[in-house]
């Protein structure tokens, strides 16, 4: 078992705070691990009564019927109704429940949010649900749970995670780890061919077919030749307009740009990518366009791209934009202004990191072996006019230290175990 001691943590600290504990996440990550096993491994260590944790899986058959949140509601009020003791309720992948019309007050529309807001108001209940559509939960926790809710989104495992189970030589690890991703499912598999078809046939058996299916997707084709050129364009700025322009010349069909905008959104709705928007560091102010994307998991970034765009430095970036946004960091991509005579370039910093008040700037350096390429890392750096603390990330030094600008360079290994100092 890989432990996730950083959500199950959170978990325990949040025991019988009130709110309903909505925890998020791409499906396979773990989610269903966390809360069926570790936790619930937890509460018997507590001495929990094992028929005091009430579980209900909505993906498997036996627990089909509960998908009606009020037959859910009325199974759950039959236990802990009139009852002095404590119980927990688990209940997983939450999306799959449907609305439905309780006839017997009038015929109004019931959802999963009305039920559980009715369940939380059991003082002996402590109610955790889980899910994998962003737009039934995490976007909705503050108006449908009416601000009483607690989300904890797990990503797939972190490299720190993922070393702590394999083990062994740490840079192999790592080229792994940036091959295959963190899925919890490739630790178990040892075969490369296994591991490869693994991801493809989640990507396609499950992602795709859930995006699909959720959103009533009619040109299933568009969504692969979005996936695809996302997939392709890790770390690049783009936007809809440029997406629809590229699949219109690939496709010799003219593919709306309002369609590619509606389909990202599904895509990041499932968790299977994020957005970082641009911010103007000086002028203190988002760009609505372009922005960069990235993937929650790079194994599967590169099994849709059946490992034919293997770029170190591309897939470097990646990993760390997942390493910040996993600890909680709030992550842009930062823009700065260089004037040279009357022109004025724009220069990028990966990114602006920000930490409640505290900040620091992140750029990304795969290897620094020219002056060329070390000025090229470094100008956009200098130019932010501030104090903030400025870090490098690189795979090409062994050890941390500061250059004469005050700049951290950090290898990439120490910052993903945990082991450089960032705030």
């Amino acid at each position: 078992m890989i432990q996730r001691d950083f959500y199950l943590d959170r978990l325990i600290r949040n025991m019988w705070n009130g709110e309903i504990k909505v925890i998020t996440g791409i499906r396979r990550c773990g989610k269903s691990v966390l809360l069926f096993d570790l936790f619930y491994e937890y509460l018997l260590e507590q001495g929990v009564k094992d028929d005091h944790i009430i579980w209900i899986e909505l993906d498997q058959r036996r627990y089909y019927k509960f998908r009606n949140p009020i037959t859910l509601c009325e199974y759950v009020e039959g236990i802990v109704a009139g009852n002095s003791e404590k119980f927990f309720l688990f209940v997983d992948e939450v999306q799959f429940t449907v609305k439905v019309k309780d006839e017997e007050n009038g015929g109004i529309e019931v959802t999963i949010y009305d039920m559980l807001n009715e369940l939380k108001s059991y003082k002996n209940l402590d109610v955790y649900v889980t899910g994998s559509n962003s737009r039934m939960l995490s976007k909705d926790i503050a108006t449908e749970f009416r601000g009483r809710a607690t989300q904890i989104h797990v990503y797939p495992l972190s490299f720190a995670e993922f070393y702590s189970y394999i083990g062994g030589d740490k840079r192999d690890a790592l080229g792994q780890y940036m091959l295959y991703g963190g899925m919890p499912r490739i630790t178990a598999l040892e075969n490369e061919e296994d591991k490869k078809s693994y991801l493809t046939n989640l990507y396609d058996e499950l992602y795709v077919k859930d995006i699909v299916e959720r959103n009533r997707i009619e040109r299933e084709d568009v969504l692969n030749a979005l996936l695809d050129y996302v997939a392709s364009q890790i770390g690049s700025l783009t936007n809809p307009t440029n997406i629809s322009n590229a699949l219109t010349s690939m496709r010799h069909e003219k593919i709306n740009s309002s369609l590619v905008s509606a389909y990202l959104s599904h895509t990041m709705d499932a968790f299977l990518i994020e957005m970082a928007r641009r911010y103007d560091v000086k002028g203190k102010t988002y760009f609505n366009y372009p922005n960069k994307y990235y993937y929650t998991d790079i194994g599967l970034r590169n099994a849709r791209l059946n490992y034919r765009q293997f770029e170190p430095g591309h897939i470097m970036e990646n990993v760390i934009y997942n390493e910040l946004v996993r600890r909680g960091y709030s992550v842009d991509v930062g823009v700065v202004i260089e004037r040279k005579h009357t022109e004025k370039i724009q220069r990028e910093i990966d990114f602006v990191v920000n930490s409640g008040d505290r900040r620091i700037y992140i750029q990304s350096a795969y290897q620094m072996d020219t002056d060329k390429k070390e000025n090229s890392e470094l100008q956009s750096l200098k130019l932010t006019g501030d104090f903030f603390k400025k870090i490098v990330i690189r795979m090409d030094i062994p050890h941390n230290f500061y250059d004469d600008n005050g700049f951290f360079h950090c290898n990439l290994i120490d910052f993903l175990l945990g082991d450089a100092e960032l705030f």
